[in-house]
């Protein structure tokens, strides 16, 4: 496909991505038009990944053209990898079954040179005979194809699972709990529904097998949940700071649960340093703490 064609799309797929992130799907129904009147190849469709970002306006669009539509497209472009497939598939056993025919003439054998052997697709999977591993194996498969991201994008998940399983058995020699457990994290995380750029990026080769193999909770975890704890953190400090310097006695505020004025409090600065400080309270008969504005 012509380089000009190739920048055309990648200009769509940026478009239709910055509507996801607006989530608003107005002119989507034109680009997808275009879409729809290019003549897509399967290394198009694969270096320019514009069937996630179809994928992506699917599932945020109400519009009902718009679904059928972007379905429609995502339907045609797996023919082409389905197509890819096959066409493969025929070619060797053309080949097996010309080579065993006794009938056909034997071509004259050409004298043996060294020849530099040719790349595959994908690199060979790692073998395992062990139950435990194989089991592990088609779930982490199970994960990676959640949403059917995989079609779009033309991911071997297989592969992608058996490299990720490889490095963790690796890292720990056995199927022990420690084995399991990582495995298990990385199922959650991979199918977790609020985290969807994590598998995406891993589909993409974004993050290596040996990267997601090797990922914390903390790394793995959507940018909502790193959000929250980064906030629970803070709290946690902060409490532990007033805890730390015990408070000032004072019997100006009353308990709110057991109506006794036998209180401590102490003032932190958790907004600007031009705004009033914040006063917190702590009961010293109920143990019942609040916030004093």
């Amino acid at each position: 496909m012509a380089a000009p064609e190739v920048e055309e799309v990648l200009r769509i797929a940026r478009k239709l991505d910055k509507m996801v992130t607006k989530k608003s799907t107005d002119g989507a129904l034109d680009l997808l038009n275009q879409l729809k009147n290019m003549s897509m190849s399967l290394d198009m469709l694969q270096s320019t990944r514009i069937g996630m970002s179809v994928n992506a306006l699917r599932k945020q669009s109400d519009e009902e053209e718009v679904i059928t539509l972007s379905k429609t497209l995502i339907k045609s472009w797996k023919k082409l990898l389905d197509g890819s497939d096959q066409r493969g598939k025929d070619k060797n056993q053309s080949s097996s079954s010309s080579s065993k025919d006794p009938s056909l003439p034997k071509k004259p054998e050409s004298p043996k040179t060294p020849t530099t052997p040719k790349m595959t697709r994908f690199p060979p999977l790692p073998v395992t005979s062990d139950s435990v591993r194989t089991k592990c194996r088609e779930m982490l498969t199970a994960a990676l194809q959640t949403d059917g991201d995989h079609i779009a994008i033309g991911s071997d998940c297989e592969l992608l699972a058996a490299q990720i399983e490889e490095v963790v058995y690796g890292e720990v020699q056995n199927t022990d709990m420690k084995y399991k457990n990582r495995i298990r994290s990385r199922i959650a995380n991979l199918k977790d529904s609020k985290n969807p750029d994590l598998r995406k990026n891993v589909l993409c080769g974004a993050i290596t097998p040996e990267q997601i193999a090797n990922m914390s909770c903390e790394e793995m975890a959507s940018n909502e949940l790193k959000e929250m704890r980064k906030a629970m953190t803070k709290a946690a400090i902060q409490e532990h700071q007033m805890a730390k310097t015990g408070g000032t006695a004072t019997d100006l505020f009353s308990c709110g649960k057991c109506k006794k004025k036998n209180c401590t409090y102490t003032q932190v600065q958790t907004r600007s340093a031009d705004e009033p400080m914040t006063t917190f309270v702590l009961c010293n008969e109920c143990g019942n703490r609040w916030k004093f504005c």
